[in-house]
């Protein structure tokens, strides 16, 4: 507690200018800096590697970004029991209390985007253009490619910098003094191999798991299983997106990226099950597929930083680096990746927690990494467990007409 002045009229001191670089300006880095914006006192440089934005791909916010409650922060069907055990209540009442404190103009993007589908740029370019209307001079904006060395060399001592460079982030493996060494700070689980298929039909179509079931009762080997409440309409036009489970040996033979008619010249026995799903779909709607399929293959893969800040560089006292004297933060993807639900919610829920203690300018700045640290890690049990959840359901789901096989992926008392 600071001391008590003995003149009731003497003024405050004057807390010094927060001074943050947030490196990456996809949605995180943007909306880190449309938040840091509202903070007195606070100014913001933002790194981009580029001002075009154009990641079209339709996402979908999760309901717990707008909640108003814990009761409804807590309702998704898959993880809200790990919510509730994860988190203190106070936790959740801090987190819903700085929701209330977010600008009207950020707020109305924020529920309007949680509401249905949206292409990525466009909630980008959103972002981009309310920063740049609110017209404050404490801003800078930069344009290009920043390397590690040139993060390091831009910080003074007090600057916080703010990694939001995605999966393949540009400082985690920094975090930990000594050798540069990926194994150091990053825990990888891969789940599994899988084609990410998309495709657009020509009436409106509506999924859920019965859906999945039926239409893939003929396909043995490969099942396409579309997200449920992941399909976008546009009109009478539905965008549909599922996976389909591959083995290490089918995605190392693949190219990163083909089309259906690549994919039926030569993988026939994955472009037969999805023909035969489509086919389905188009005897109960009179649809047709509008154009080819588009077909990407990823590994799915669920990891996190071991340490999510810059904490380790000042428990040992490295006053002789920047990262000793100035903190690092990391956000989005750069600190956790989901291959099962979109993070980029999971990366504005974060922001939102960061943002919040910055704003506090009286907390000590060990116990801000201290804090951020348990947060990322409690964010990381839940995505663990939902995850993992999610796997082991397909996993079932995969084995529904072979008894046998199904009794062996159960785990019963």
């Amino acid at each position: 507690m600071a001391p008590l002045t003995s003149d009731p009229t003497a003024l405050p001191t004057p807390q010094p200018d927060l001074r943050v670089h947030v490196v990456g300006a996809g949605p995180v880095g943007l909306m880190l800096t449309a938040l840091l914006q509202s903070i007195d006192g606070c100014s913001v440089h933002l790194y981009e590697k580029r001002r075009e934005y154009t990641r079209t791909r339709m996402v979908q916010l999760a309901p717990y970004l707008v909640a108003d409650s814990v009761e409804s922060y807590r309702t998704d069907a898959i993880d809200g029991d790990s919510v509730e055990a994860i988190f203190d209540p106070p936790e959740l009442d801090q987190g819903l209390a700085f929701r209330q404190s977010i600008p009207a103009e950020l707020n109305t993007l924020l529920r309007n985007w949680a509401l249905g589908f949206c292409p990525l740029n466009a909630i980008e370019r959103s972002l981009s253009d309310l920063i740049d209307a609110r017209g404050q001079t404490g801003l800078v904006r930069t344009a290009g490619v920043v390397s590690a060395d040139d993060a390091v060399a831009m910080l003074e001592p007090g600057d916080v910098l703010i990694d939001s460079t995605g999966s393949r982030s540009l400082l985690r493996d920094h975090l930990v003094p000594g050798e540069v060494d990926e194994d150091a700070n990053t825990v990888k689980i891969r789940l599994e191999y899988a084609l990410v298929i998309t495709f657009l039909y020509g009436r409106r179509y509506d999924c859920n798991e019965y859906c999945k079931y039926y239409k893939n009762i003929e396909n043995v080997d490969y099942k396409f299983i579309p997200m449920v409440h992941r399909t976008h309409y546009d009109g009478s036009v539905s965008h549909v997106t599922g996976i389909v489970n591959i083995s290490a040996e089918d995605y190392e033979a693949m190219p990163p990226r083909v089309d259906g008619v690549w994919l039926r010249a030569n993988f026939p026995g994955v472009a037969q099950s999805m023909d035969r799903f489509i086919d389905k779909i188009k005897q109960e709607t009179n649809g047709e597929i509008l154009g080819d399929l588009d077909v990407v293959r990823i590994p799915l893969d669920l990891y996190r930083a071991r340490n999510a800040t810059s904490r380790l560089w000042l428990t040992a006292g490295r006053s002789d680096h920047p990262f000793g004297c100035s903190p690092v933060f990391l956000a989005g993807d750069s600190a956790i990746g989901s291959p099962y639900f979109q993070s980029i919610s999971l990366g504005f829920e974060c922001s939102m927690f960061l943002a919040g203690l910055l704003a506090q300018r009286d907390m000590p700045l060990r116990e801000k990494l201290d804090r951020y640290e348990l947060y990322i890690y409690k964010q990381w049990l839940r995505v663990y467990m939902r995850s993992k959840m999610i796997k082991h359901n397909k996993d079932l789901f995969e084995s529904l007409d072979d008894p046998l096989a199904l009794l062996e992926k159960l785990h019963i008392y």
